[in-house]
């Protein structure tokens, strides 16, 4: 390959925001270089669950057979426990929406999003190459310069810039657009082990005090668990060492000892995440756009992240198709601003119910968690539990359906 390309979008990182959105372009006609800084797709413990509301999303693309020749685990539910006691709980066949949530590897979904991409021919897929500079002229953008796996840089001209190269985005960072971040009281270790016979399909929230354990059904046959720190507790987490760390998780549900004692050996069969939110009041500049955690890192709490991700793309490739026609240059931001305000409210939203529950979580004082008891089973007898969960987790129902034109090639 040369040291020069030109395409109509760069989209930097093929996670589940940059490999969609570029598979929505490339159906539209758009001329679609895709860079991804990692020279395969695989990721671990990387928000696996994905919300109903993009289920049904990606089913109407023609995503669902692909998906479903892979297989996945179907969430039917959530249950909130304390004390060994189930305070509140949730069927997610209630909801009026036509599909649950499931739980499916990155690769395997991502990989069905590139392998549609690459059977149209204004695709380009480069693997192994890393994001080092916008390319800015005035004040536009009009490209950018990444490093190949042999360190030879390549110069990509195009007129827009999709940055979805995820929470800790190296090109938003250059872009110089400001970004809000707010660290979270706690951070993540997560961890799988093999899920137990007749285990419930459910997600489930155990806790004691200001601890808690987020336990996820996991394809094919595992549990996926977050176990939540102090901010910047996992130094002293590994200096008491991973025997402690393992009698911590049996303390808080002994159900799941034995399995901890036999596959938690080392800290190698952790994963750490560090929680905070991140949000921008500008998702764009001529030439430019940010998408995903890029733009709206969010906490694990309800696996909203990739929700709203996806959700990114469905609203954002149409209006890029419609400027991209309409308009001649770097993509103005005017064209792009308009939807960034309807995708930075239904965040909006999303953040605060989150922080919302991370307060509700972080509760320790007797009187405290007495109230978020008392919270927790009034919330469970309420019957507006079910609108309000619905609003949170599959909103927007006022998605575009223009976007969802065409089929999976």
């Amino acid at each position: 390959m040369s040291d020069r390309y030109e395409t109509d979008v760069l989209v930097v990182g093929s996670g589940p925001a940059g490999a969609l959105i570029a598979n929505l372009l490339v159906r539209r006609g758009v001329n679609v270089l895709l860079a991804e800084k990692g020279s395969d797709i695989e990721r671990n413990f990387r928000g696996e669950t994905i919300a109903a509301r993009s289920v049904l999303t990606l089913r109407e693309l023609g995503f669902g057979p692909k998906l479903a020749s892979h297989g996945f685990v179907e969430l039917e539910g959530i249950s909130f426990w304390e004390k060994g006691k189930n305070i509140m709980s949730m069927d997610y066949r209630r909801f009026p929406i036509d599909a649950l949530p499931i739980d499916i590897p990155q690769p395997a979904m991502i990989g069905a999003f590139n392998d549609s991409s690459a059977a149209y021919p204004n695709f380009k897929l480069l693997m192994g190459y890393q994001f080092t500079s916008l390319i800015e002229e005035g004040d536009a953008i009009k490209g950018a310069r990444l490093e190949g796996p042999d360190g030879q840089i390549l110069e990509v001209r195009s007129r827009l810039v999709i940055a979805a190269d995820g929470r800790f985005s190296l090109v938003r960072k250059a872009s110089g657009l400001k970004v809000k971040i707010t660290p979270m009281e706690r951070d993540f270790v997560w961890f799988k082990f093999p899920r137990p016979s007749g285990w419930a399909h459910e997600s489930q929230l155990v806790v004691k005090k200001d601890r808690h354990l987020v336990i996820l059904p996991t394809f094919p046959d595992l549990l996926r668990i977050g176990y939540n720190l102090p901010k910047k507790g996992f130094g002293d987490a590994r200096k008491q060492g991973i025997a402690a760390f393992r009698d911590s998780i049996s303390d808080l549900d002994p159900r799941l000892k034995d399995l901890v004692n036999q596959h938690i050996q080392s800290w190698n069969d952790t994963s750490f995440l560090e929680i905070f939110t991140a949000e921008v009041d500008q998702w764009s500049r001529d030439g430019l756009l940010l998408i995903g955690d890029a733009s709206h890192t969010a906490t694990p709490i309800l696996g909203q992240g990739v929700n709203l991700a996806l959700q990114d793309t469905i609203y954002f490739a149409p209006v890029i198709e419609e400027a991209l026609k309409n308009s001649t240059g770097p993509l103005p931001s005017t064209a792009l601003e308009p939807t960034a305000n309807v995708r930075r409210a239904h965040k909006a939203m999303v953040t605060k119910f989150q922080r919302l529950q991370e307060a509700n979580l972080a509760q320790s004082s007797a009187l405290g968690t007495m109230m978020r008891r008392a919270r927790m089973r009034l919330l469970n007898l309420n019957p507006a539990k079910y609108r309000l969960m619905d609003k949170v987790m599959n909103a927007p129902h006022n998605m575009p359906m223009e976007a969802l034109h065409g089929r999976v090639a």
